[in-house]
């Protein structure tokens, strides 16, 4: 049987679709559907089921996938140590949010260094970006704040991510108690905002859960990265809505206050996902599992 063929068909398998394969593997459409085609022939047996979006493995296309992914995977594992032999180095290419992805995955993978694993990090502020790239090749470790859909990539919850409304001192000094006891989202929107983009997501999110709203607030100033954001809120630009571990030293320090405590702060969960079936790969699991098991203590 071609190996050509089964990784055209591992790729359909995972993607769900031909036309996102074709895209994966740097062919046209009818040249996948031919490829299915002449391996559907040989086996004797339908392997899809065509629907009106993507389609569907038979129980045959679900088996021969199951048996073929890992070895298939495994080859491509070969082919890469191979290329790597001089150094003696793999590489792992992570992308991730940059705050996130800095301070808490990167030296999380720090031990793995010390074994001989070397790490590329790619820093994307929005998801779906981050899973293309995923989906099309160019890392093999994402971590996202969203599950994906379909077959072709898989995700495995890293961990949950506390979101706290917080401003410099001397803006919390004007708001009066009744402000804070009562969560007046009214009043509150009246202090400038400092957010990462024009739309508040932070913000939205902070306001939807605590106070089932939409803000009417508008951002004063936009920075591109929650540490920058952080710092603007320090020195007095606004309220913001911050991680708490990316904020929690300047909490201690008193260069921020704490606004609101609710009794069910908002959580944001970070994922970890990887193409299905890479896990088979030797660095990518021991990275999955060191980031899963530092994560415990995040």
């Amino acid at each position: 049987m071609d190996l050509a063929l089964l990784r055209t068909f591992v790729t359909v398998h995972r993607a769900g679709s031909f036309t996102r394969a074709a895209a994966l593997l740097g062919l046209s459409q009818p040249a996948v559907t031919s490829q299915i085609r002449t391996l559907e022939r040989q086996l004797g047996r339908p392997l899809f089921l065509r629907r009106a979006r993507g389609v569907t493995p038979t129980t045959i296309g679900d088996e021969l996938a199951h048996r073929a992914a890992p070895h298939l995977d495994a080859l491509v594992e070969i082919a890469e140590t191979g290329l790597d032999e001089g150094s003696g180095v793999r590489t792992l290419h992570v992308a991730g949010p940059p705050e996130f992805t800095a301070l808490r995955a990167l030296p999380a993978l720090t031990p793995l260094v010390g074994q001989g694993l070397a790490v590329r990090a790619s820093f994307l502020g929005d998801t779906e970006e981050i899973l293309d790239g995923l989906a099309a090749g160019h890392h093999d470790l994402a971590i996202a704040t969203a599950r994906p859909r379909g077959g072709l990539l898989v995700s495995t919850p890293l961990c949950d991510e506390e979101h706290v409304l917080v401003a410099a001192p001397r803006w919390a000094a004007r708001l009066s108690p009744e402000v804070l006891l009562n969560k007046d989202a009214v009043l509150l929107e009246q202090l400038p905002v400092v957010e990462v983009h024009e739309s508040l997501p932070f913000v939205s999110r902070y306001w939807a859960s605590v106070f089932e709203t939409e803000p009417a607030a508008a951002a004063t100033v936009i920075a591109p990265d929650l540490r920058a954001v952080r710092d603007s809120a320090a020195s007095g630009a606004g309220l913001a809505v911050l991680p708490r571990y990316l904020c929690e030293e300047a909490l201690r320090q008193g260069r921020l206050v704490a606004l609101l405590d609710p009794p069910v702060p908002p959580l944001r969960t970070y994922f970890l996902v990887v193409r299905t079936g890479t896990l088979a790969l030797s660095p990518l699991a021991r990275a999955h599992e060191e980031l899963l098991r530092a994560a415990g203590n995040w």
